[in-house]
């Protein structure tokens, strides 16, 4: 066993902003009209409620095992203990596909935003790619964002954490003010004029639209597994990370719900597709002035940082815990000795960020659906894991145990299970599964993996895939 490496600098407020900001990005501000649109207003809270069913049942297997195991990488630790290097080389490429794809989302996102807010901000025409025109101003907004935000995480993770805190503070006001304003203006007739898609109850397309929403939501509630990822630098009980990460899932769910029934109360869902930010719309309707819409703005911009934010850190630390099992090059173990920060993994996920804007937004969007395959395959593999080490070593020091842990276990691999094949398999009556343009980027990351795989394990050989245990801190294990 070794000590930690990092700094136990994270108390109990900044892991929910870290694990909630995560899960709360730009998308609940962009895509409101989308859901309803596809859903229906009824049909797309069930789709969230749905999505969020399933990733909390996943999310109980992590919170055992991040109690479990506190060490960094979570993913990493998990299916390593459980099914050797290999399995766990995949599980975590898998996850860290799924970080990096939001942080590139949430950089095209920020010069979107901003074109909302002045019109004439596109300047400078510079090519097209699948029907989008980048400017180099769109481009150079999204590379500017990508360095600060980058900046802050080289800063430490306790810097990242007052960054998430102050723009979750703002998120939660401006959605609490658009379901506030809605529940007294609105109206149940707007609500009823479109509850489901589809004819009647037994139309496939109704449970179409929903299927189409919930396989989406693992991308929207990814974030509560950023808490394994930092659990070294966490300075609180171990039985109360597994709480907490159930908590920030349950808040997100709530949150999610609540802005779909706030945006379908007020707004007719025709008036949904002649509006480019339909929960904007919303709300200058909910308040009757124009400017509320900006306020909203502000709100998805906040939730934008806080998602790229988390993911940095997240993604960051999985590579970092690969780079120190030798699973990827050393470079990327690398830690600011005063930081304690993953330097060079840092700068690996900051640098995508700030290349993906000038490839346009539509092949971003292919990106997204890729990575959440990458997410929905580690959730199966955590998952298994879980079952795995519950036989496997049923004496381990489990300081939050999940109750009837065989039936939660089984039910997560079949929940996440049957998301991985949703992404794969073409369902007649839902658009669930990759199209090809995204299959070509699950496969260049498959590739991207192979290499590093394959060079890691040429160039350490019998050190390839080691693993370190932490020492853990016995005040944390004693403490309730």
């Amino acid at each position: 066993m070794e000590k930690s490496k990092f700094n136990k600098v994270l108390g109990m407020s900044d892991v929910l902003v870290i694990a909630f900001g995560a899960m709360i990005g730009w998308a609940w501000v962009v895509s409101t009209g989308d859901w309803i649109s596809t859903a229906g207003t009824i049909g797309a809270i069930f789709s969230f409620i749905i999505g969020g069913i399933m990733v909390f049942f996943v999310s109980l297997t992590y919170a055992e095992l991040t109690s479990a195991m506190p060490q960094c990488g979570g993913e990493h630790v998990f299916s390593y203990r459980a099914m050797g290097s290999n399995a766990s080389f995949v599980c975590t490429w898998a996850i860290v596909l799924g970080y990096a794809s939001v942080a590139a989302f949430e950089a095209c996102a920020m010069p979107t935003v901003i074109t909302y807010i002045f019109p004439n901000f596109l300047q400078g025409y510079m090519y097209t790619i699948a029907g989008f025109d980048v400017y180099a101003s769109w481009v150079a907004v999204a590379v500017i964002a990508a360095i600060i935000i980058t900046y802050i995480n080289l800063r430490g993770v306790k810097t990242a954490a007052i960054l998430q805190t102050v723009f979750t503070v703002l998120i939660a006001a401006a959605g609490i003010a658009l379901v506030a304003a809605s529940a007294v203006n609105g109206n149940g007739n707007t609500l009823m004029s479109y509850p489901f898609a589809g004819a009647d109850f037994t139309d496939c397309s109704k449970l179409g639209g929903i299927l189409t929403i919930a396989v989406m939501t693992p991308f929207y509630f990814v974030g509560f597994d950023v808490i394994p990822q930092v659990a070294e630098e966490i300075n609180i009980p171990y039985k109360k990370l597994g709480k907490i990460m159930l908590l920030s899932i349950i808040m997100a769910v709530v949150f999610y719900a609540l802005v779909v029934f706030g945006v379908g109360y007020i707004l007719p869902v025709g008036d949904m597709a002649g509006s480019d930010l339909p929960t904007a719309s919303a709300m200058e309707l909910a308040f009757g002035i124009p400017a509320m819409a900006k306020v909203m703005v502000i709100g998805g911009i906040a939730g934008m940082i806080t998602s790229w934010n988390s993911f940095i850190i997240g993604g960051s630390r999985a590579m970092f815990s690969m780079a120190e099992s030798k699973m990827l090059p050393e470079a990327f173990a690398k830690l600011n000795p005063k930081t304690k920060a993953p330097t060079n993994a840092i700068l690996f996920i900051g640098i995508a960020s700030a290349i993906a804007p000038f490839f346009g937004r539509k092949m971003l969007v292919w990106i997204v659906d890729a990575g959440s395959l990458g997410v929905c395959v580690a959730y199966l593999m955590v998952s298994l894991s879980f079952l795995i080490l519950r036989k496997k070593e049923p004496e381990m020091n489990r300081p939050y145990r999940v109750k009837h842990g065989k039936l939660v276990g089984v039910l997560a691999v079949i929940m996440s299970g049957f998301f991985t094949v949703l992404y794969i398999v073409p369902l007649p009556f839902a658009s669930t599964a990759l199209v090809w343009q995204e299959w070509i980027v699950a496969g260049l990351w498959i590739a991207l993996g192979v290499v590093f795989f394959a060079y890691c394990k040429k160039k350490f050989g019998a050190e390839f895939g080691r693993h370190i245990d932490v020492m853990l801190d016995e005040s944390l294990m004693e403490k309730d």
